[in-house]
């Protein structure tokens, strides 16, 4: 016996389309405007499968709920074999059609996928897409209305930040040791080189001027961290030093 269909309307499109309106609508009026980074790879190791380099070149402006509403998520603040690390998670709603006619118009995306970015304009921070769940609402009237998008915290190794966004570019690009964007190339995009195969490089590349791994910084400030004038905890009699 098949259902009764004047209840059933799983595929009713008129009852599709008022969900996805009352959806969009409520995410526009309680949701935050933030700009969504695609990831794009360069370099890419064809007998191991895995990038060397990734590059973010544009940054789409959408809106989207913050469904962590009491705070960052994840393991916060510790201490670990690596020194501090901070692991904040938070996670995003955003409506599909939103995000089609926002992201998917502009760049080769039919959904929000793993490993693209999120700048998030409250604390200026940049936050790596995790997980993303397809079916939060198990299809509303036979229908998927909303992604719900897990991130965390980004970790920067040198990611080239060309999105035009000063906010974005300036503040990841003053730690970049690469020489991927100084370098030379025709407009073929082969990279030029010298007879000897040194690659050759802009004017304004400064070795003297990149940042490096701030030791002398860290070394003057253990210096004040760790008093072992009384005591040494490394020697094996425990001895007092003089």
């Amino acid at each position: 016996m098949a259902s009764n269909f004047y209840f059933n309307n799983f595929n009713s499109k008129g009852e599709q389309g008022l969900i996805q309106d009352l959806i969009v609508e409520s995410i526009k009026m309680y949701g935050i405007d933030l700009y969504y980074l695609p990831r794009e790879i360069i370099n890419l190791s064809s007998e191991f499968r895995e990038q060397q380099t990734s590059q973010y070149n544009q940054a789409v402006s959408t809106v989207m709920y913050i469904k962590s509403v009491d705070g960052f998520d994840g393991e916060g603040e510790f201490l670990s074999s690596f020194g501090v690390e901070v692991r904040e998670e938070i996670t995003f709603s955003v409506a599909n059609f939103t995000f089609n006619n926002d992201v998917g118009s502009l760049i080769r995306r039919d959904r929000p996928l793993e490993s693209d970015l999120i700048w998030f304009p409250l604390n200026k921070a940049i936050f790596q897409i995790k997980y993303v769940n397809v079916r939060p609402v198990f299809y509303q009237m036979g229908a998927l209305q909303f992604y719900d998008v897990t991130c965390e915290l980004f970790e920067y190794s040198n990611e080239i930040f060309n999105t035009g966004i000063a906010a974005i570019d300036t503040v990841y690009n003053a730690f970049a040791t690469t020489t991927t964007p100084y370098h030379l190339m025709s407009e073929e995009g082969v990279l030029l080189s010298t007879e000897d195969g040194f690659e050759l490089f802009e004017e304004e590349y400064d070795i003297v001027n990149q940042p490096d791994a701030m030791n002398t910084t860290f070394t003057d400030i253990s210096a004040n961290f760790i008093d072992f004038s009384r005591e040494d905890p490394f020697s094996e009699s425990n001895a007092r030093i003089a």
